[in-house]
């Protein structure tokens, strides 16, 4: 793939940009919604011969996710990428996307928001201030323990798994039979190891990269959350666009999200392979449909509205 930085250096990108877009990130350089953001950039420079830059800015550099939403909502940075979860205050649609074992798989979540759903979703976000153009992944949320593998939900009755500080992930514990501990996330390794919890939930380049599998052993794949992930921009950067140049960065988001899926999905299995090869004892199939029948209390008390309702019976409905 063509590098921003040699699109930039070539003699036919040798003028200065006459429009320079600021995104930002909190993952690293290398991570893949970075990837993804910076193969965007490469297609808006290319297609509109020089005339657009986006300048991706990795680690944080701009600030949290929370607070370059807000900047990019009054037009101080044009571009973020955040996941769905930091939107839960300002796009209150976010919150439903948010819910336990409301998606089937991943597979299920591209069609849903590639599809009608996704874009009725994105057109909240312009209330916002707020422009919504590709949807990211996140990665799905399983559990794993140092007891025992977990191959249903009977398995779960009474172990002790850390949550984040969260009503929802305390509530969906309480639902399947665990006891929710909510801790920072730096204290999960110890807290394994010492018998304070059985075990946590993650995605697997976390549950890898924490080594966390080197205490907990068992992972079940059961996808418990699969909160995906945006790139918007800022309303008054995009309108200060022509129309020809909205479409432009709007495929070319759509486009980098097909990278950043693959991305993400080689960052998994290598995650996978990787653990296994170190011994963890992974159960990549079980019957969800348990699992899913046991969040009737958590929907009934989150899902109020008859719109949110709505959402949710159509969300399950797609195929």
């Amino acid at each position: 793939m063509t590098s921003l930085a040699a699109l930039l250096a070539s003699a036919s990108f040798a003028t200065a940009c006459e429009i320079t877009l600021r995104s930002s990130d909190t993952h690293p350089d290398g991570y893949p919604t970075v990837e993804g953001v910076k193969a965007m950039a490469v297609e808006v420079l290319e297609k509109t011969d020089g005339r657009i830059c986006i300048e991706v800015f990795p680690s944080s550099q701009l600030g949290e996710e929370k607070d370059t939403i807000e900047q990019t909502q009054f037009g101080v940075i044009d571009m973020v990428r955040a996941s769905f979860g930091s939107f839960n205050d300002i796009v209150p649609v976010t919150q439903t996307m948010s819910l336990p074992y409301l998606f089937r798989s991943v597979e299920h979540s591209h069609a849903v928001l590639d599809g009608p759903i996704g874009e009725e979703i994105g057109s909240a976000f312009e209330e916002r201030d707020l422009v919504a153009l590709a949807y990211y992944d996140g990665g799905a949320r399983s559990f794993y323990n140092s007891q025992k593998p977990i191959t249903s939900i009977e398995d779960l009755a009474g172990m002790k798994f850390r949550v984040m500080q969260n009503d929802v992930f305390v509530d969906m514990m309480d639902a399947l039979g665990a006891n929710a501990t909510p801790m920072p996330y730096g204290e999960v390794y110890s807290s394994i190891q010492t018998g304070v919890i059985d075990g946590a939930e993650n995605n697997f380049p976390s549950y890898d990269s924490s080594g966390h599998a080197e205490v907990a052993k068992y992972f079940t794949l059961d996808q418990h959350l699969i909160v995906p992930e945006l790139i918007a921009m800022s309303k008054s950067s995009w309108d200060k666009l022509t129309p020809e140049d909205q479409a432009i960065l709007r495929e070319a988001a759509v486009n980098s999200s097909k990278l950043q899926r693959q991305l993400w999905a080689d960052q998994e299995k290598a995650s996978l392979d990787k653990v296994v090869a170190a011994g963890s004892e992974v159960i990549m199939e079980i019957d969800k449909t348990p699992f899913m029948e046991a969040m009737v209390p958590v929907y009934e008390k989150y899902v109020t509205t008859p719109e949110a309702q709505d959402l949710v019976e159509r969300i399950r409905a797609t195929e």
